[in-house]
């Protein structure tokens, strides 16, 4: 996945934290098992985040043709711990995540204390 608006239709989907990433989960309409990958400046430099996006890249390639959802978009977001994780325990956290995703049981959704919603 390339695009913005991917992302963002991406982000209203299923939502799974691992300590490492969190995974969300969109149906995409029949354009496959597609991937993208987000890492923020807060988890460290461009060479930092660069490694990052490739560890997560090498997970997806190896994961989603067996484990992905159908037609479906995955989106890795790079957590602060994840760079030092193993590459083994990111692997079976990726498959429990996926597993999550393919039962449909994502985490709650998210609440921001400092925000409040208008009547």
């Amino acid at each position: 996945m390339t695009r913005r608006a991917d992302f963002l239709s991406a982000n209203r989907g299923l939502r799974i934290a691992r300590p490492g990433f969190v995974l969300l989960a969109y149906p995409n309409q029949g354009k496959g098992k597609r991937f993208g990958i987000t890492v923020t400046k807060k988890i460290g430099n461009a060479v930092v985040r660069n490694r990052m996006k490739r560890r997560f890249r090498e997970l997806l390639r190896d994961a989603l043709p067996q484990e992905g959802l159908a037609d479906h978009d995955h989106v890795l977001i790079g957590r602060e711990g994840g760079i030092e994780r193993d590459f083994g325990r990111l692997r079976q956290e990726l498959t429990r995540a996926l597993a999550k995703a393919n039962a449909g049981e994502g985490d709650p959704p998210r609440r921001h204390p400092g925000k409040r919603r208008r009547k």
